[in-house]
């Protein structure tokens, strides 16, 4: 069964640069354990919102793909880069519906 998952990436001010190289090297490492980023949304934001930098939603064929992802030696090796420009991450884990007719 197919997982997906809601993340909310909050970043640290000034640390754009360093989002995207992390998410890039993370979404190819993804990739290799048939992961995706399906869709990434940017937050428009007034200042002094403590809103997330960007939403994304992020499907794996089955929940063992998205363990293999977790674990893979080349993402941890990647946590000081990601502690450098991500804050806090809010994730939630569901299922994709089908839509409403119209």
């Amino acid at each position: 069964m197919s997982v997906t998952l809601v993340a909310a990436l909050y970043i640290h001010p000034g640390r754009e640069a360093e989002f995207e190289q992390f998410e890039a090297a993370a979404a190819r490492i993804m990739a290799r354990h048939g992961g995706a980023i399906d869709r990434r949304i940017r937050i428009a934001r007034a200042a002094g919102e403590n809103l997330p930098h960007e939403v994304h939603i992020v499907s794996f064929p089955d929940d063992e793909s998205l363990q293999r992802y977790r674990a893979d030696p080349e993402l941890q090796g990647l946590a000081e880069l990601r502690a450098r420009a991500i804050r806090e991450t809010v994730s939630w884990m569901g299922r994709e519906l089908p839509g409403y007719e119209t």
